[in-house]
């Protein structure tokens, strides 16, 4: 047994039958467009072409409209050009760009589309990371000195990222609603434990016998932090963002379910209409941007180690 609907493709596809709902104890199916509010202040025309499709799309319809797209691969722009031609609606003239079929055209095809998501889920992720560094740096700065609030603070963290990422998105949307929004905060809540922990962990590190030289020395404990243990500690600060930003990108692709956008927008379309060459030009791409930040911040983690503690490359 599955969930289904009454427009559902695969009732075509496995000629399945559909019951009468005598007891009217199901919704019925009531097609309604759904635009953004910009888009009605640039384009008022767009509310009366719309309101032309009033009343013409019924369960029959939509489900026979569902089947060309899932069925029998047709694109949904195609499938849309036909049948507003249909209907008579649209210049027969004008004609829907026809998707291509392989992976690599579909690539090539979303070139622009694929480079605009990449810079909101770059947006997203950034947000979300710079968020996280503002707290989880000095926070770590702190619990570095006192072990009782680091447990606290790192038991914290911890419990952030065993909550499953889908399950913390949606914690998100009472109280912050749809959007960019509440995928920036869980982003930011998943992204507190590396830098947090690996903050810690990298000033506990720093030998003590340095920091003795530098109160020899009549340093402040203030000099201390930024000029001895900081500079030390860095590399493995650094290494704790470069793992959440990481893990973070990936996260995000899942903020598209709740409508923050993205590189997830491809896969969460893709798995809707069963079409794989869609989900991958959306997870082809968030994987080559996970893995290009991951080499950025892997030269920045080596820029910002120490001359005296670089290991000297092999000739």
């Amino acid at each position: 047994m599955s969930d289904g609907y009454s427009t559902d493709a695969k009732i075509v596809t496995q000629h399945l039958s559909v019951l009468r709902d005598d007891k009217h104890f199901f919704p019925p199916y009531e097609a309604a467009p759904l635009v953004r509010g910009d888009l009605v202040t640039r384009l008022p025309a767009v509310v009366d072409a719309l309101s032309l499709l009033a009343g013409r799309i019924d369960d029959d319809t939509m489900r026979r409209l569902n089947h060309a797209v899932e069925g029998e691969n047709h694109s949904p722009a195609d499938v849309a050009a036909t049948f507003l031609r249909d209907l008579g609606l649209t210049d027969a003239a004008v004609d829907a760009q026809t998707r291509a079929r392989s992976l690599l055209g579909v690539l090539w095809q979303r070139r622009r589309i694929t480079l605009d998501l990449a810079g909101w889920h770059m947006v997203l992720t950034g947000t979300a990371e710079f968020l996280a560094c503002l707290v989880a740096i000095p926070l770590g700065i702190v619990a570095s000195r006192w072990p009782r609030l680091a447990a606290v603070a790192l038991g914290g963290a911890g419990v952030m990222q065993t909550i499953p990422s889908i399950a913390l998105l949606a914690f998100m949307l009472p109280l912050f609603g749809i959007g960019a929004k509440p995928a920036i905060v869980a982003l930011f809540l998943y992204g507190l434990l590396p830098i947090l922990r690996n903050t810690v962990t990298g000033l506990r590190g720093v030998d003590q016998r340095l920091i003795e030289v530098g109160l020899g020395l009549g340093m402040t404990p203030g000099q201390l932090l930024r000029q001895v243990e900081l500079p030390l500690a860095a590399p493995v600060i650094l290494a704790g963002v470069r793992t959440s930003t990481v893990i973070n990108i990936g996260t995000a692709t899942l903020a598209a379910f709740i409508g923050a956008g993205g590189l997830g927008d491809p896969i969460v379309t893709g798995l809707t209409v069963s079409d794989a060459n869609l989900i991958l030009s959306g997870a082809l791409p968030a994987a080559a941007l996970a893995l290009v930040v991951d080499g950025v911040l892997a030269g920045v983690e080596r820029w910002a180690t120490p001359r005296g503690l670089r290991i000297p490359r092999a000739e």
